[in-house]
């Protein structure tokens, strides 16, 4: 099998690379195996990705067991949940790009021979599609499945029910208490916003695609299933 890794890691000429390389920890059986991407968009500020170092970590396991080894990096990612409705909902469509490019730039300059593209919310999906896309190897989406729904006086609710609140709020229907009330419990878990909105939407086309492995895409982000499917991701881009 030919790797493109080999670029920075078979000859004479690559001595200071795989000097370089073992500063960060590859050992010199590690540079006879492929070398695979983990796009993580983990971030603090967005509940779709508020989780995914663990997912991360558990896609890099599933690497290492199938005989790979991971090279984790990061990207932007954009709450369109948070952005919306005042000045920072301009940068969310440009976030695509932008995610695109890194991921582009990262495994193309370091010469990796897969990616798995570790992704949740809006923008940040179809943006991993895109640079799989470009680059047109080995690849895997690996998403971090919705947020649970709450309960609010013995009914589900979620985003769309803080919508209808709002309505009913400004149409005198409803206490701005009772909205209170509900804003604190219809986003009990972290995870993509607990409907089929564009986050949700686009990880079951994705699985749909083909990027996503099976029956995987709408996994609950809290269920220690989305931790197994992750690692099954991982072990299956090396394969």
């Amino acid at each position: 099998m030919v790797m493109r890794s080999e670029d920075v890691k078979k000859g004479l000429e690559r001595a200071s690379h795989r000097g370089l390389l073992r500063a960060v920890g590859v050992s010199g059986s590690d540079l006879d195996k492929p070398f695979i991407g983990v796009a993580n968009s983990y971030s603090a500020i967005v509940p779709g990705h508020f989780h995914l170092r663990a997912v991360a970590q558990a896609v890099i396991e599933g690497i290492r067991e199938a005989g790979g080894v991971p090279f984790e990096f990061g990207t932007v990612a954009v709450c369109d949940g948070i952005a919306m409705g005042h000045e920072g909902m301009r940068y969310s469509l440009p976030s695509r790009d932008v995610i695109a490019d890194s991921v582009e730039l990262m495994v193309q300059a370091h010469r990796l021979d897969g990616v798995v593209l570790v992704t949740s919310c809006d923008k940040v999906t179809p943006g991993m599609l895109m640079a799989a896309a470009r680059l047109d190897l080995p690849s895997i989406v690996a998403v971090g499945g919705p947020m649970l729904s709450g309960l609010h006086h013995g009914r589900k609710v979620g985003i769309s029910s803080i919508a209808e609140a709002l309505g009913r709020v400004r149409s005198g229907s409803m206490a701005e208490e009772e909205l209170a009330e509900l804003e604190a419990v219809a986003f009990p878990t972290c995870g993509s916003c607990n409907g089929l909105y564009t986050a949700n939407t686009m990880a079951c086309l994705s699985e749909a695609l083909g990027m996503v492995l099976p029956g995987t895409a709408t996994i609950p982000a809290v269920s220690s299933e989305r931790i197994i499917a992750s690692r099954e991701s991982g072990s299956q881009v090396v394969e």
